[in-house]
């Protein structure tokens, strides 16, 4: 069998062809976002027909949200092993906000499929979700290291979620400039985030006097 270009087309078995639909997806949902991504193009670039990625997937929402449990799968596992390696807290920080550059370096439409528009309609994770299962992760550490330094543990969970969505942030940000360099940036992280840590206020007050 021959595609309307002439060209031979490599027959798949089924596993074969929805990892080549979810790999064209998560480029096409990547560089383009959402809304303009079609399903015309999906199996365009597949070479097969739109009958069969609806097949696999039951349409174009169907194969976003597959796209989007992937990515943020394969991000938690990176955030899980980074954070259950033994390492004092400065290292943690270190492999946390290196984990994030990593990924937003290496595999960067995974991130932007992320953080990038998504249907109204989907119930598929959002980054935001993804930022609050990281910070879970981060919180029993942070409540260890507060209970050990006289600091109410039970506020680790407000700091965690406070330190996870600054590396988040940033990384936002270094997604389109990528200047300075990644080791450059998780050090500024770091510096920011440890120090701060390490001269907190036990019970931290407003300077300004609510009028």
């Amino acid at each position: 069998m021959t595609s309307s270009a002439g060209r031979p087309r490599v027959r798949m078995t089924g596993a074969q062809r929805r990892q080549q639909l979810l790999d064209i997806g998560r480029e096409l949902f990547g560089q383009k976002g959402y809304e303009a991504t079609s399903i015309e193009e999906v199996a365009a670039r597949a070479d097969v027909s739109k009958p069969v990625v609806y097949e696999h997937f039951g349409g174009k929402e169907g194969l976003y949200a597959v796209v989007v449990d992937r990515e943020m799968q394969l991000l938690l596992d990176r955030f899980t092993s980074a954070l259950s390696a033994p390492g004092s807290p400065r290292e943690l920080l270190e492999r946390a906000a290196l984990v994030l550059l990593d990924y937003i370096e290496d595999d960067t439409d995974g991130f932007r499929v992320l953080t990038r528009d998504s249907p109204v309609t989907s119930g598929t994770g959002t980054f935001s979700s993804l930022i609050g299962e990281v910070a879970r992760k981060v919180e029993h550490i942070l409540g260890d290291q507060f209970a050990g330094r006289g600091y109410d543990p039970q506020l680790a969970e407000l700091y965690s979620q406070a330190l996870v969505g600054m590396v988040a942030l940033v990384g936002q940000w270094w997604l389109d400039t990528r200047s300075p360099g990644k080791r450059e940036v998780a050090a500024h992280l770091v510096n920011l985030a440890y120090n701060g840590l390490s001269h907190l206020d036990p019970t931290p007050g407003l300077v300004e006097k609510s009028s």
